[in-house]
């Protein structure tokens, strides 16, 4: 006869190496589902790239491109974050052409939409996604895993801007180009301090769920679609401090939005000197409904429009807008050339 304890422990200690190689990665799946295993990997790949052989002597950026060029011009890498088909596809094909060397275009579509590729400039640059879902940190997860994928796919982008399937150019790409590399190197991202309802969305997990890393006077508030540097996006996707917080769940639903807060408040921590505090995306918060902001549609499309748009407080104009109804792509077309692209 076999004795059974002497068995059992045997059996575990046979068990235990199974243990330690796929217990974490079964433990991350059943804790945080939003969270891919695949990511772990991903952001692990993109933060330890290191470039130091070979740095340009501004901003830390390789002057050697993906495909082995010498080629030292930088490049903007635009993040497409989406949920539905993009609608303006025709509209930023004209904005991107005839600047095929100073682009990279990275589109997250979440899997459970049926996203179809628009073709053109976007064939091919759809990555691999996740179910996003609003205010959850899924949209968190999605913004990194573009980050990362930007990154490791070309040492030249030097700036990543996050746009939304209904954001729309407001210059042209140009008048963008020459503004962001021309300027003082560093973010373009919103962050606020001082907004309504700061304190429901800092509890929103529990009262002291958020320390002690995020104080409630370090909470910072600001949009999801922002253009960061390269420096700053690195230090994104190598962040696991923050993340930790911000991805876990919440208990009032209402009033948590963290992809609205993550970003500015770890932006805000680390090199608040680094950034703007001002995005170059335009939004009309007036007449919100249920959180969500403006939509304009083609009757309120006009040169008029477009010039109000670009206005802004700040330094620079606004780059970007939304947001627009899909049938608001004709109407921009027909102002494309001679007012949008006419800087």
């Amino acid at each position: 006869m076999f004795n059974t304890p002497l068995v059992l422990s045997f059996a575990l200690v046979l068990s235990s190496p199974l243990i330690f190689l796929y217990g974490p990665k079964i433990l991350v799946h059943n804790r945080h589902p939003e969270i891919d295993v695949d990511d772990i990997a991903l952001l692990h790949r993109a933060a330890t790239l290191d470039y130091a052989h070979k740095r340009h002597n501004w901003g830390g950026i390789s002057v050697v491109s993906r495909l082995g060029t010498t080629n030292q011009r930088k490049k903007i890498a635009f993040l497409f974050l989406t949920n539905t088909d993009l609608h303006f596809a025709p509209l930023w094909e004209r904005f991107f052409s005839g600047h095929g060397d100073l682009f990279n275009i990275y589109i997250h579509a979440d899997p459970t939409a049926d996203v179809a590729s628009p073709g053109g400039v976007f064939d091919g640059r759809f990555i691999p996604a996740m179910e996003t879902e609003r205010a959850s940190p899924s949209l968190i997860s999605a913004a990194r895993r573009l980050l990362a994928t930007a990154i490791i796919d070309d040492p030249l982008n030097s700036y990543f801007a996050v746009v939304s399937q209904n954001c729309i150019p407001l210059h042209s790409f140009n008048f963008l180009y020459k503004s962001l590399f021309s300027s003082k190197y560093e973010s373009f991202i919103e962050i606020l301090s001082d907004e309504p309802q700061l304190w429901d969305r800092y509890i929103a997990r529990g009262e002291s769920v958020m320390l002690p890393e995020v104080p409630f006077d370090s909470f910072r508030v600001g949009s999801q679609f922002f253009v960061l540097t390269r420096n700053h996006a690195r230090l994104v996707i190598r962040d696991r401090k923050l993340w930790r917080k911000f991805k876990l769940p919440c208990l009032n639903k209402d009033s948590c939005y963290p992809e609205e807060h993550y970003f500015p408040t770890l932006l805000s921590l680390e090199d608040p000197n680094g950034c703007t505090h001002y995005t170059l995306t335009r939004v009309n918060w007036t007449g919100s409904v249920d959180g969500h902001p403006h939509t304009y549609y083609p009757s309120e499309i006009s040169p008029e429009l477009i010039h109000e748009l670009r206005e802004s407080n700040n330094t620079y104009s606004h780059m970007f807008a939304r947001k627009f109804s899909p049938d608001c792509l004709k109407p921009l077309m027909d102002i494309a050339d001679k007012v949008i692209f006419w800087d």
